[in-house]
C-alpha cells in the first residue's frame, strides 16, 4: 500500500474505487460505495479478511499487461463450472438473460474482477475463458469456487463496434430504399 494517498483510485475485484481512509495499520483502506456500485458487482459479497484482487490505476509510460480496463463493471457473471487440465483451468461463466453477451465473442477479451483475458468459447448464455498457473497464483482466481459470482467489464471497443453495426443496420434495413454506403 505504499504510496497511496486518500483520494486515490484503485481497482478492487476490477471495480474503480476511491480511497476515503487509510486506517492506522496503513494496510486497510476505506471506500465509500453506492448502491449501484454493490448492485452490479461482486463487492457486497465479499467478507472481511477475504480475498481480492489489488490494483493501482496505471501510470502514464509505465507498461500495461493485457488490455485497457477501466474498472467501470458492468455486470456480474456466476461461474458455472471449473474444469482443471494440465497446465491451466478452464472457467465457464453464466450470464442468464443477459443484453452483455452481444458483446462476448470468441478470442476477444474481457475483464474478469479485473483481470484481462481472452474469451474462449461462446455458447448461448455462457462464455469460458483459460487460465495458466500465474494468473491462478497471482489473483482471486486461483480460489474461486463453482456458484460465486465475478466482476464483468466489456471490452469497450468490441461494445461501441456492436452498437454502431446494430444502429446502422436498423437504419438500413428499416428503410430498403435507402442505399448502403459505398
Amino acid at each position: 500500500m505504499t504510496g497511496i494517498q486518500i483520494g486515490a483510485s484503485v481497482a478492487i475485484n476490477g471495480t474503480c474505487l476511491t480511497v476515503t481512509d487509510i486506517l492506522t495499520d496503513g494496510s486497510t483502506l476505506a471506500f465509500d460505495i453506492i448502491i449501484e456500485t454493490l448492485r452490479a458487482t461482486n463487492l457486497g459479497d465479499l467478507q472481511p479478511g477475504g480475498p481480492v484482487n489489488f490494483e493501482r490505476s496505471a501510470r502514464i509510460g509505465e507498461e500495461v499487461g493485457g488490455h485497457n480496463v477501466s474498472g467501470h463493471v458492468h455486470t456480474k457473471a456466476r461461474i458455472a463450472s471449473i474444469l482443471d487440465m494440465e497446465n491451466n483451468r478452464r472457467v465457464t461463466f453464466e450470464l442468464p438473460g443477459s443484453t452483455w453477451m452481444k458483446y462476448i465473442l470468441p478470442k476477444g477479451y474481457i475483464a474478469v474482477d479485473g483481470t484481462s483475458l481472452t474469451i474462449g468459447e461462446v455458447e448461448g448464455n455462457t462464455f469460458s475463458v483459460y487460465l495458466i498457473p500465474e494468473t491462478l497464483r497471482a489473483t482471486v482466481h486461483g480460489v474461486k469456487r463453482e456458484g460465486e459470482f465475478v466482476n464483468i467489464e466489456i471490452e469497450t471497443q468490441t461494445q461501441a463496434i456492436v452498437d454502431t453495426v446494430e444502429r446502422v443496420m436498423a437504419k438500413y434495413l428499416a428503410s430498403p430504399a435507402t442505399p448502403l454506403p459505398q
